[in-house]
């Protein structure tokens, strides 16, 4: 068996391990190191030979190993163990022109529940099922009250504005937000940001369960917490068929010129701070494999050029990086990237460039 072949099938079997929501949680088998996170298009064998990735299916290989170096600083992605029945409860509705807005909760695991918005558009569609979006909130005292329209920025209530445009919006709370006080390291997780993974599934969950839904027809969008939160838990779930990052991303090297102290907090990852000694050389994993990883389905981004948080020059990196993996898919077209004169925000064009990607991809014609 050549070198590539045995690789091959190693990446394989880390790739059934992790790709599916429902698997067991036994936790990502080791994968080898990159010492260089922006070129996608090589792969690694358990001694560290590397060969090029010429094929869909090494470059399943490959990104195998980018879920597992993510799950070494998240944990791992939770499976049967803490999925219980969905138990989606109302506590009230309200009537909005175009939509209507229901308060609801979901159970995501033993003994926990998360509260979310539904946003069901109003009117009749043909077939009877419209496409869908599970949209995270950024880092806001308000949680999901503020895509949904009820505070905060205006320029952030893409849940409402979604629902007027005809999809099925959830926006659910992320851990110590909004109306959702639970911690994430009392259940048994290593970060925050896996618990928020396990969640987000769960609500795809929750939207899969509706009869108007058209679970081929399902996004994610969020900005800033959410925005990375978008693509981590795309990452994990296939359903989520395009994603919207909005002021979400860059290359760990040009976060706050390579501190990536902010990243190590209890709201995110501690391990980086535990394991990596927020040592870059020591992390494993950077955004440009997460971006490249969501090929072939949709990624968009709003990426502002004064964006004080996420600097520009790291997302054009982490594009410039992913495109490759998307040409070798034949998807060129799915991959887009907006830098607006803006600071930290998601304005109106921006946002509505980030609606006709979603319909396009979305909305069945």
């Amino acid at each position: 068996m050549s070198r590539l072949s045995r690789v091959r099938r190693v990446g394989i079997l880390l790739f059934a391990t992790l790709a599916l929501p429902r698997g067991a949680a036994a936790g990502p088998p080791e994968a080898p190191r990159y010492p260089d996170h922006t070129r996608l298009l090589v792969v690694r064998d358990e001694a560290g030979r590397e060969q090029p990735v010429r094929s869909p299916g090494e470059w399943q290989v490959r990104r195998a190993h980018i879920l597992a170096h993510l799950q070494e600083v998240m944990g791992p992605l939770p499976g049967g163990e803490r999925r219980v029945p969905l138990d989606v409860k109302t506590h009230g509705s309200f009537d909005e022109p175009r939509y209507v807005r229901w308060r609801v909760s979901f159970a995501s695991e033993p003994g926990d529940r998360v509260p979310a918005w539904l946003l069901v558009p109003k009117g009749e569609t043909a077939g009877g099922k419209r496409p869908a979006m599970l949209c995270l909130h950024q880092t806001v005292s308000i949680g999901k009250d503020e895509p949904a329209g009820l505070g905060g920025k205006p320029n952030l209530h893409y849940a409402k504005e979604l629902a007027e445009r005809g999809y099925v919006a959830l926006a659910p709370d992320y851990p110590t937000f909004g109306d959702y006080k639970v911690d994430p390291y009392a259940l048994g997780y290593a970060s925050a940001s896996m618990k928020g993974i396990w969640n987000n599934l769960r609500a795809v969950d929750a939207l899969a369960e509706r009869p108007d839904v058209d679970l081929d027809h399902v996004g994610v969008i969020g900005h800033s917490l959410g925005g990375h939160n978008a693509i981590f838990t795309a990452l994990f779930d296939g359903r989520l068929k395009a994603v919207v990052s909005s002021c979400g991303f860059n290359s760990f090297a040009d976060y706050y010129k390579g501190n990536i102290a902010g990243w190590s907090h209890k709201g995110y990852m501690p391990r980086l701070k535990e394991i990596c000694q927020l040592d870059l050389a020591k992390v494993p994993f950077d955004f440009p494999e997460l971006i490249g990883a969501l090929a072939p389905r949709g990624f968009f981004t709003n990426s502002p050029l004064h964006d004080a948080n996420f600097e520009v020059a790291g997302v054009r990196t982490c594009i410039a990086s992913a495109e490759p993996v998307y040409r070798l898919l034949g998807t060129t077209d799915r991959l887009k990237a907006i830098y607006p004169d803006a600071e930290h925000d998601f304005p109106p064009d921006a946002r509505q460039q980030a609606y006709e990607f979603l319909d396009s991809l979305l909305k069945p014609r």
